[in-house]
Formats: C-alpha cells, sequence, structure tokens
C-alpha cells in the first residue's frame, strides 16, 4: 500500500461524501423524508458508475492502483451507503412501516443490481 494510494481514497472519499450528502439533501427536499430516497438514489446511482467503471477498466483502460483506490474505495464508497441503507431499512421495520421496509429493501438490492449491469451494458456497448 502506497501513500499515494492513502491520499487518493481520502481526496475520493472527500468527493464522494459531499456528492452522498448533496444528493440525499436533494432528494429529501424533492420527495420528502418520510422514506429514504436519498440512500436508494445513491445505492443505484452508485452501483451504476461502479459498472462503469470496472467495464471501462476491462475494456478500454488500465487505470493505476491510485486511481482504482480514488474511484472504487474513496469516491463510490463514501458516495454508496449500505450502512445507512442497513439503517433505513431497520428504522421502517421499527416503526411499523413493514410494507415500505420490504419495498426499500427489494427495491434496493434489484435496482442497485440493475442499475451496476445497465452501467457495465452501457459502457461495452459505448466502448466496442
Amino acid at each position: 500500500m502506497s501513500f499515494h494510494a492513502i491520499l487518493a481514497v481520502a481526496a475520493g472519499g472527500a468527493l464522494g461524501a459531499v456528492a452522498r450528502f448533496l444528493v440525499s439533501f436533494g432528494a429529501g427536499y424533492l420527495f420528502g423524508y418520510g422514506f429514504p430516497f436519498g440512500t436508494l438514489i445513491v445505492n443505484v446511482l452508485g452501483s451504476f458508475a461502479l459498472g462503469v467503471f470496472i467495464e471501462a477498466s476491462t475494456l478500454a483502460w488500465s487505470p493505476s492502483a491510485e486511481v482504482r483506490a480514488f474511484v472504487m474505495v474513496g469516491v463510490l464508497g463514501a458516495f454508496t451507503t449500505f450502512s445507512t441503507f442497513s439503517l433505513d431499512a431497520v428504522t421502517l421495520w421499527t416503526r411499523g412501516d413493514l410494507v415500505p421496509a420490504i419495498m426499500y429493501l427489494a427495491g434496493s438490492v434489484l435496482f442497485g443490481i440493475m442499475g451496476f449491469i445497465t452501467g457495465m451494458l452501457l459502457t461495452k456497448a459505448l466502448l466496442t
């Protein structure tokens, strides 16, 4: 592990965290705060972005270890929020919102995977 990789993770983490905050705040402002739309949106967008990055790295470009650390661990690690996802799901469940909790769990997983696959397919179509 190099000092440059650590700096890359730190810089990417700062950007990802700020982006997460802005998306979550914007989603709450637009859709309300009764359902964790912000967390759902960042997880789907983060999964999509990771799919794009992985496929681009495979097909068209070989990023350095520092770039991979910056994007995958820093930016996307701070941007996506599966720890917050867990908290939101449990909060919905414990306050008795069972149907929204189940929809949130299923939607996060399903749309996250769909975002990842879509990112890969779109990138492959654009780069091949």
